[in-house]
């Protein structure tokens, strides 16, 4: 990034290095065409990271490193860190009232997983390779427009143009259920009603698919009892980032900072 657009970023007398903001722009997004959105957030996220990093070495933070996954340990900044919000930071745990509360507000909201009827047409591709991609872009369109003309039926079609297993089946998946597809294929199944055929292609990491939603189980609304638990965990992590982003404005309004840019939305 050039450091004419953005000058050093000095955090009480402390400079963050321009190849460490690079490293993290990676953990950050923005638009191809607009590297600087990145540039910023990640910016903003070592400044935090310093002023946290500085509070927790002016308390003499100790803390043991944690095992975050089987081998990978915390570093001993990443300890101190943890350590110091843990001192500072204690949200209370939610009330019994308070979580009946937010249930009671809308019990629609917590339901049981849906269960789907779904069959599809794959139209296999590296979603990476560009041309591979949009030659089988334009055979799925052709396939979708058929699928959904009313006129061809879908097992048909997918027997003769599927490059699934499922092809032999006229295309059937079976039942599904929340994670047991792609990203992609789920939040399309999401916004489809009874017999609905996808409109339009939906692209994952193993191509194009059309997809027919052939029957819906919407679940239950879960009692209260089933989801008491949920809530208040979510209530309660709710409270602690806010409480840490007060924390963390405190630490920025006495600080001296320079060279930060304007956050992006």
């Amino acid at each position: 990034m050039n450091k004419a657009l953005f000058p050093d970023l000095i955090i009480n007398g402390e400079t963050v290095a321009h190849a460490d903001i690079a490293a993290e722009t990676q953990n950050h997004s923005g638009p191809k065409d607009k590297p600087g959105i990145a540039w910023r957030k990640a910016a903003h996220a070592l400044a935090v990271r310093a002023l946290l990093l500085q509070e927790a070495r002016r308390r003499q933070m100790k803390a043991e490193s944690r095992e975050l996954s089987p081998g990978r340990f915390e570093t001993e900044e990443e300890a101190q860190i943890r350590g110091l919000l843990e001192a500072e930071i204690d949200v209370d745990t939610p009330s019994e009232s308070d979580v009946h509360e937010v249930w009671a507000r809308d019990p629609e909201r917590f339901r049981a997983p849906p269960l789907w009827e779904v069959s599809h047409i794959l139209l296999a591709c590296d979603p990476r390779d560009e041309a591979a991609r949009e030659t089988a872009r334009t055979h799925a369109d052709q396939l979708a427009a058929r699928a959904t003309s009313g006129k061809e039926d879908f097992a048909m079609l997918a027997r003769e143009h599927s490059d699934c297993g499922s092809s032999a089946n006229g295309g059937q998946l079976g039942q599904m259920s929340p994670g047991d597809a792609v990203p992609e294929f789920e939040a399309a199944l999401r916004q489809m009603t009874d017999s609905e055929v996808s409109a339009s292609p939906v692209l994952s990491r193993h191509g194009w698919h059309i997809i027919r939603l052939n029957a819906v189980a919407y679940g239950d609304t879960l009692p209260f009892e089933a989801v008491r638990s949920q809530i208040a965990t979510a209530m309660e992590k709710a409270a602690w980032a806010r409480a840490s982003r007060l924390f963390v404005g405190r630490l920025m309004s006495a600080a001296e900072i320079a060279g930060l840019p304007e956050r992006p939305e």
